[in-house]
């Protein structure tokens, strides 16, 4: 934005609704640009654009890489209203008097506007521009920006229909085979909106002779093309873990939830820029390469639509899971060590039992060998009510 010259008290862009977050196609954008000077000044013609538009630019090694889609162009040339103009149709602005141009436009029709957007090597935005013209000076120019976020409906069928798969990994050592490791995962729907669970129904073996762990992250894919290139930028955004699966043995998921966080919605209508989200189930094996199974997720638009179906499925799904999981219950066993609520992890020194690197996961730890239970609590024959927590089985 060109400084101010002292001539100039203002000069600004100033929406209607200013209360209005977000515009989406088809929507009127209307305002009025402001002006007061502090001299007499002459102005040839007050010109609007507005603009829209996607940008691409990165550095591949010594190549720059950049590539732009105009998705708004709008120009027009206003008027004052009630103020007499010159015969060239300029107009005289005088000191104490406050001028205001209005202007308004439509947006693009839906399929040809894509939503704001501001990422690591591209963006989308939209602003409206104003160029006072002046007689032989140079255009003085202000501008403001709004938001666009179209909308996307993640109530329909296809979005709505479950999705899973299923992965399996041979783990070696020096070249010795070592078993095998495998996951089996699902969820009910791949629509989603922010703050929405996500429930997991997974199955986790482990055959080789190391411990791995279940985890599942929420992942952002953002693709930018240029110049025929792509680049890819992942990121993880949210996630979750589950208990330890020592050789032999296997775990299972019945309505784990991860929550989706607050986040955009999915771009899919730009030619130059893309995001995407997924959910990785994956299996960490320390010295081997993780086992992933990714999931293709669509993030919508909060507050659009009916979530009623959506919702209903998880609760039947939930329920179903439940229900499943009941039947493999076993026989009620005295208690164990586990349900002693005291806690004396504090109490003793941690020794490391293996590295977990996984981005930002802390090491996993183990009571050292001097550690002393305390007394076995008391047995009780009243059968517990099923509270729905995974239970460790052994790999037939």
């Amino acid at each position: 934005m060109v400084a101010m010259p002292k001539r100039l008290k203002t000069f600004e862009v100033i929406f209607s609704d200013a209360s209005k977050a977000f515009y989406c196609s088809g929507d009127k954008v209307a305002g009025r640009i402001v002006v007061e000077v502090a001299e007499v000044t002459r102005v040839s013609a007050m010109r609007v654009l507005g603009v829209g538009c996607a940008k691409v630019e990165y550095a591949k090694g010594k190549q720059k890489c950049r590539e732009e889609n105009e998705y708004l162009r709008y120009e027009e040339v206003v008027q004052l209203v009630d103020q007499p103009a010159d015969h060239d149709g300029s107009v005289v602005l005088r000191p104490g008097n406050k001028y205001e141009y209005m202007f308004g436009f439509e947006l693009p029709q839906q399929g040809q506007i894509v939503s704001s957007y501001k990422g690591k090597f591209g963006y989308v935005q939209y602003f409206v521009k104003a160029l006072m013209e002046r007689p032989a000076q140079p255009a003085l120019e202000c501008k403001k920006h709004f938001e666009v976020e179209e909308p996307l409906d993640v109530n329909t069928p296809d979005l709505l229909s479950p999705t899973g798969g299923m992965k399996e990994k041979k783990v070696t050592c020096m070249f010795i085979p070592d078993g095998q490791v495998s996951l089996n995962a699902k969820i009910d729907r791949k629509g989603f909106c922010e703050g929405e669970d996500i429930c997991i129904c997974a199955k986790f073996e482990n055959t080789c002779s190391r411990i791995v762990v279940p985890k599942a992250a929420i992942i952002s894919k953002h693709t930018y093309q240029a110049n025929g290139r792509t680049k890819v930028f992942r990121q993880k955004l949210s996630s979750v873990r589950g208990n330890h699966i020592i050789s032999g043995m296997c775990d299972a998921w019945q309505g784990k939830t991860i929550r989706v966080p607050k986040i955009k919605p999915s771009m899919l209508d730009c030619n130059i820029i893309r995001v995407e989200y997924a959910l990785m189930i994956y299996m960490h094996i320390p010295g081997s390469e993780k086992l992933i199974l990714e999931l293709p997720l669509v993030i919508g638009t909060a507050g659009l639509g009916s979530r009623t179906n959506s919702v209903s499925s998880t609760d039947g799904s939930v329920s179903n899971a439940s229900a499943s999981w009941v039947s493999l219950r076993m026989p009620s066993a005295p208690p164990s060590y586990c349900d002693v609520t005291r806690d004396c992890r504090l109490d003793q020194p941690l020794t490391p039992l293996l590295n977990d690197y996984d981005g930002d996961d802390s090491p996993i730890f183990m009571h050292s060998s001097a550690f002393q239970f305390p007394p076995l609590p008391a047995y009780s024959e009243v059968d517990e009510e099923f509270n729905g927590n995974t239970r460790m089985l052994q790999v037939c």
